[in-house]
């Protein structure tokens, strides 16, 4: 703004000594040049047009709204990433009244977690196909569950039939399972069990690296040294006659352990002493009146001693018959089951996952260098799509696009760092980090149309909220050219007059 003053000044000045000198023409030229200098460097702007509306389809690749202050669309909206191109204006549209459909589904898994397809509010039939077409999962349900056997990237396929069989929407479903760190168990016993056999075997099938040690008498100890060196412990697994036969020293240095991070789970089958509990860990044990099994999937007898219904303190009920509570950085978890070794032969599946619910009440933790984010919506070859990651610094290199760039920063995601790029084709894209690598699938742009739309829909939708109410009516800046055009000619007509 000064530099527009002082431009303004000098022209007024010169323009002022030319019309003393009785020089009209030259007076009018310099103002005009002067003026048209000060409206090139000063950026001036212009109201926008309030009542201008811009018209905009849901085909439209790269849609521009100029200088309108209302959008109309068409059709079943835009995504999101073009959403976020555009400034928020009030929107005019009415979401179409046909189908669409909404899936739901992991696209990483460790090895040994359940994976689960969800389509909300179907009511129809679901199916999950393997890569050869063979039916590996169908339910009924708008859910459908399967347990992948091995580690491998792969593409499933999903259908959604209706009552007569007929298919309704069918698509690619990317997975990748990736086998997870071996957890480290460190198992204390004071007498031997079915349980803590089976438990055992369980972890070492898991390819945990397991410390166990079992107390078979007085004098007689059964030890299983792990196969490798253990670095830390993930989980200490003990039972109630270990911890309640520990001296002082050795339960405050493992409580230790618990305080520093490293959960501990309590198998409660052969606890003797309930005053001993409510003093060491402030649980208020009773008596249970019997031992029944009792269990929706797997049925379990209770334990002789368990808290009641509604736990009292810092214990809280965290599923059936198992109690937890913080203990600093770490976890105590009292497993109120026993006699559950029985379900190894007949429900080995439904035990597995079963412990799988109890070791994530524990609330291992693994920590993990990098972490993938999982795109907004589906990418798809010729669109824009972004790229997450936790824990990623400097460049990614994508081999299929023989594209390297800087991980950047975004203010919507403060602990992650984001790309841009555009993939090409459909099928796995492949992420090269300096952390690590990763893949993400990109899907054809005739898969899962229904899917496709509801995305569109939701992010129109998200789009919308933006800007609730009508806005202030903006502002739009003046083209710079007609003033540069101005200030040229205004300054070779004065060189012409002065050359006469």
């Amino acid at each position: 703004m000064i530099a527009v003053i002082l431009i303004l000044l000098a022209g007024l000045v010169s323009a002022a000594v030319h019309l003393r000198r009785r020089q009209w023409t030259e007076g009018v030229l310099v103002a005009v040049a002067a003026l048209a200098l000060a409206g090139l460097v000063g950026n001036f702007a212009r109201p926008a047009n309030s009542a201008a509306s811009v018209t905009i389809d849901s085909k439209d690749e790269a849609p521009e709204i100029g200088d309108a202050a209302t959008i109309r669309l068409t059709g079943d909206g835009l995504r999101a990433a073009q959403w976020k191109d555009l400034p928020a204006r009030p929107l005019a549209w009415t979401a179409p009244a046909g189908e669409v459909l909404r899936l739901d589904f992991p696209r990483r898994l460790a090895l040994g977690r359940m994976f689960t397809l969800t389509v909300p509010h179907t009511g129809r039939r679901l199916q999950l196909l393997a890569e050869n077409g063979q039916v590996i999962a169908e339910s009924t349900t708008h859910s459908v569950q399967w347990l992948p056997p091995v580690a491998e990237t792969m593409v499933l396929k999903a259908r959604v039939l209706d009552a007569a069989g007929k298919v309704v929407a069918q698509g690619p479903v990317p997975l990748e399972v990736r086998g997870a760190e071996p957890l480290q168990v460190q198992g204390r016993f004071g007498s031997p069990s079915f349980d803590a056999r089976i438990l055992n075997s369980l972890l070492t099938n898991s390819h945990a690296i397991v410390d166990w040690q079992v107390i078979l008498g007085k004098t007689v100890t059964r030890n299983e040294t792990a196969r490798v060196p253990m670095t830390r412990a993930n989980l200490l697994v003990v039972d109630a006659a270990y911890f309640e036969r520990l001296s002082d020293s050795a339960r405050s240095a493992l409580l230790a352990q618990v305080a520093a991070g490293v959960p501990m789970l309590v198998m409660a089958a052969n606890a003797g002493e309930p005053a001993f509990w409510s003093r060491a860990l402030q649980l208020d044990l009773k008596e249970q009146p019997e031992a029944k099994p009792s269990g929706a999937v797997l049925a379990m007898a209770s334990t002789p001693y368990n808290p009641p219904a509604v736990a009292s303190g810092p214990w809280q009920r965290v599923g059936d018959r198992t109690w937890s509570r913080p203990w600093q950085k770490g976890r105590i978890v009292w497993l109120g089951v026993m006699d559950w070794h029985r379900h190894a032969i007949s429900e080995p599946q439904a035990l597995g996952l079963w412990w799988q619910d109890v070791l994530d009440s524990a609330g291992i933790r693994r920590t993990e260098d990098l972490v993938w984010l999982e795109p907004e919506e589906m990418p798809l070859p010729g669109q824009r799509v972004e790229i997450c990651a936790q824990g990623a610094s400097g460049e990614v290199t994508f081999p299929e696009l023989k594209q390297a760039m800087a991980w950047q920063r975004r203010a919507d995601k403060a602990d992650a760092v984001c790309v841009a790029v555009w993939p090409q084709a459909s099928g796995w894209l492949n992420i090269v980090a300096r952390q690590g690598a990763g893949k993400m699938y990109v899907y054809g742009k005739d898969d899962w149309p229904l899917w496709q739309k509801a995305q569109r829909r939701d992010a129109t939708l998200r789009y919308a909220v933006r800007t609730p109410v009508p806005v202030v009516a903006g502002t739009t800046p003046w083209p710079s050219w007609p003033f540069a055009l101005a200030f040229v000619l205004a300054m070779l007509l004065l060189w012409w007059r002065e050359r006469r």
